[in-house]
């Protein structure tokens, strides 16, 4: 099997070093664990900034959202709290760091940088997802309701860098199952 290249590697170490150290992580720091010479950070992705934003953009989290969510099956209240029972398992491996997207979001203060656009795209994605399922649920006002979710899992994955053994993910799967109640039929 060949190694894969340079800027293969670059995401891969990036993606790694940027959750477990947060975006501030050094160039060097990747540079070495990608094996790679600066000049291909440069070539692939013009610097640091646009190596941050490509890696929240290949992150693929909203895709393990929907794997969990089609693995739960047709139901749409199902699929959503089968969200909420995937985080509970998540937030409690001794890896969890919390959300790279919010972490970077707070981190980077220059509001021009690269990776603003690709958390807002990203939690857009997210809402989108929930409103849709809100709508097939037939809840009154999908997007609110998708709102409303967010907040939900927000809140998960930043308790449970603070307080894991709370279980927040349990307490917001209660509270999902609230805002599904909001039925229309």
């Amino acid at each position: 099997m060949s190694r894969p290249g340079p800027r293969e590697r670059l995401l891969e170490a990036a993606s790694d070093l940027t959750y477990e150290q947060g975006v501030h992580v050094g160039v060097d720091a990747i540079l070495k664990r990608a094996d790679v010479a600066r000049r291909s950070l440069y070539q692939h992705f013009g610097g640091k900034d646009g190596l941050i934003a490509q890696t929240l953009r290949e992150a693929g989290i909203d895709a393990r959202y929907r794997r969990v969510m089609d693995d739960a099956g047709d139901n749409p209240r199902e699929r959503i709290l089968a969200v909420f029972d995937e985080l509970e398992k998540v937030t409690t491996t001794p890896s969890f760091h919390g959300c790279r997207y919010t972490a970077a979001e707070l981190a980077l203060t220059d509001p021009a940088h690269p990776a603003h656009a690709e958390i807002r795209a990203y939690k857009d994605e997210l809402h989108r997802m929930f409103a849709a399922e809100l709508r097939r649920h037939g809840h009154p006002a999908p997007d609110f309701g998708a709102d409303q979710l967010l907040v939900l899992v927000d809140g998960v994955l930043a308790h449970a860098v603070t307080r894991p053994d709370a279980h927040p993910a349990l307490a917001a799967r209660a509270m999902a199952e609230h805002v599904l109640d909001q039925r229309t039929d």
